[in-house]
């Protein structure tokens, strides 16, 4: 029961309406008090409808769990935990994204380059939030989604990212010349992804010193509808409420959400261009990501409200795990192409040594090229219209419903899991028809149609593969007791109080189980950490002295 109180409690925070999460019993209970004081002084007429009240008050504390009754201040916790959450799950997600960028890059795996500088150059819409969450906070004392011309201006980095993946992957699959002179597009796409970030980082240095407010909208609107035009369609049900999207915002939050749906079908193509089934894994990796997406989609639906706070959360965790499943994903790649632990030794290898030659060998194979459907101006057309449709669509077509201004928590968590959902479903078909990477949990270490790896793999090194492991467990829980440590303080504000607090109890128990999980998760990871170590350690550790007398 001990176990199962919390969670009962966090699920009421996040599914209850705001008056009954965030209504203290107590004052519930004074308010009945007061009525039945006051009552013996009314009219009958009054009596009534203070009697009324009373029961309505009484019937909403029948139907409060007891436990919720006796432990509001957990509740009250759960909240404003979550303030802290999202920027605790941000932070953490840098790391496993910077290994990601690291296997992905490595040489024998023939990502195109004008790709692989598009993933990194979402480094740049990471730390482009930074000063514009500065001056969302220091200016305006608002939160980013609120204040469009920053928030469009942040996203259009993100979109950005998405179109130099789409190009990159795209010319390398479609164009027979791309190996042998380069790209067709040379360094315009870089530059001109240059000339965005400056021109966004000028935006968040000059744009409040050039009277950009706090609601003015990104691109000035551009393509916004007149109020009176608004109000005089025929479905329209209720006015926007002022820190509602304007078009060009929403146009950047749905270009991005369709580019990375094209980016994960061409990552899947991929697989077929270089004959590496592994790459399909990249796209089940990334599945997390576009979640993400949703999620922030879905706030900017309900019109950003603070009772939804939980699909920021929801956000910030799937950007989490989706650079953690995108990292697996590359390291997957790069041991199928030959990546060791050797690739990590800072001083120049010999260039006539067999592995580097056999890596060398593997960069330097042909794509089988694809036939493109579409130009590149048929799909940006495509892709335009498809952008705008939705965009109006959205804009202006939630004004025919009552739902967006519900503040629905239910139904809030139904679009942000359902739709990701239905796109893993179709690739879980898609799997089934074509063959190859069909959807698993990550595998390590093993070819296709062998076991994945267990703790009998690594035995088979004999003493080297259990010392090799040993090291791998103590580098692991190294790491991670610090940093579970550190992001359980960030999120409660203290250390928490076990013993005499229920609020930071709750708080242990779900650090725990997250923990034990994420963990789990990751002991695939530590085995095959474990099977590239083996070799050094049997070389440099166990046969140490039998390799000095060999040289």
């Amino acid at each position: 029961m001990a176990i199962i109180k919390p969670a009962v409690l966090a699920a009421a925070a996040i599914l209850l309406t705001p008056a009954q999460c965030f209504s203290p019993p107590a004052t519930q209970l004074s308010h009945i008090v007061q009525s039945r004081q006051t009552a013996q002084f009314m009219t009958p007429d009054i009596i009534d409808a203070f009697t009324s009240t009373t029961q309505q008050s009484i019937s909403s504390l029948q139907t409060t769990p007891s436990e919720l009754l006796s432990s509001s201040s957990t509740l009250l916790s759960f909240s404003d935990q979550g303030q802290n959450l999202a920027g605790t799950f941000f932070q953490l997600s840098l790391l496993p994204y910077l290994l990601f960028l690291y296997f992905l890059s490595f040489r024998a795996n023939r990502i195109p380059d004008l790709a692989n500088f598009g993933f990194a150059y979402l480094l740049l819409f990471v730390l482009g939030t930074i000063p514009s969450g500065i001056v969302t906070k220091s200016v305006y004392g608002e939160t980013l989604a609120n204040v469009d011309w920053l928030h469009g201006g942040a996203e259009a980095l993100l979109t950005v990212t998405n179109v130099l993946i789409v190009l990159g992957f795209r010319e390398a699959m479609t164009n027979p010349t791309y190996q042998t002179s380069g790209s067709k597009f040379g360094i315009t796409p870089k530059l001109i992804a240059g000339g965005f970030a400056a021109t966004f980082a000028a935006a968040c240095a000059f744009g409040t010193k050039l009277g950009l407010e706090v609601h003015t909208p990104f691109l000035g609107g551009a393509g916004n509808l007149g109020e009176e035009m608004v109000l005089g369609l025929p479905f329209v049900m209720h006015s926007e409420p002022i820190n509602a999207l304007s078009i060009p915002t929403w146009a950047i939050h749905f270009s991005s959400v369709f580019e990375y749906l094209f980016a994960m079908d061409l990552v899947w193509k991929f697989a077929e261009t270089t004959g590496n089934q592994k790459w399909k894994g990249l796209t089940w990796g990334m599945l997390p990501l576009h979640a993400s997406g949703i999620a922030a989609c879905t706030y900017h639906f309900f019109y950003n409200p603070s009772s939804l706070q939980f699909l920021v959360e929801l956000q910030a965790f799937f950007t989490l795990l989706g650079n953690i499943t995108c990292a697996i994903a590359a390291y997957r790649i790069a041991i199928s192409n030959g990546w060791t632990l050797r690739e990590l030794n800072p001083f120049p290898k010999s260039e006539l040594s067999p592995e580097g030659i056999a890596i060398d060998e593997s960069a330097a194979l042909a794509y089988n090229v694809l036939q493109a459907k579409d130009s590149e101006i048929e799909l940006a057309i495509k892709l335009t219209a498809l952008t705008l449709v939705s965009s109006y669509a959205l804009k202006y077509g939630e004004l025919a419903l009552d739902l967006p201004l519900s503040q629905n928590g239910i139904a809030a968590g139904a679009m942000v899991f359902g739709i990701p959902a239905i796109t893993g479903f179709l690739y879980y078909n898609r799997g089934k028809e074509e063959g190859g990477e069909g959807f698993a949990l990550p595998s390590f270490g093993g070819k296709d149609g062998e076991p994945v790896l267990s703790m009998a793999d690594v035995k088979k090194f004999g003493v080297a593969g259990t010392v090799a492991y040993v090291i791998t467990e103590l580098m692991f829980w190294a790491v991670a007791f610090p940093v579970a440590s550190t992001a359980l303080y960030q999120t409660t504000g203290h250390w928490p109080d076990v013993i005499n607090n229920n609020s930071d109890r709750a708080a242990v128990l779900g650090f725990i189980f997250a923990g034990a999980n994420i963990a789990r998760l990751l002991v695939p990871l530590r085995l095959g950490a474990a099977l590239a170590l083996a070799p050094w350690v049997d070389e440099n550790i166990i046969n140490r002295e039998g390799a000095s007398e060999k040289q």
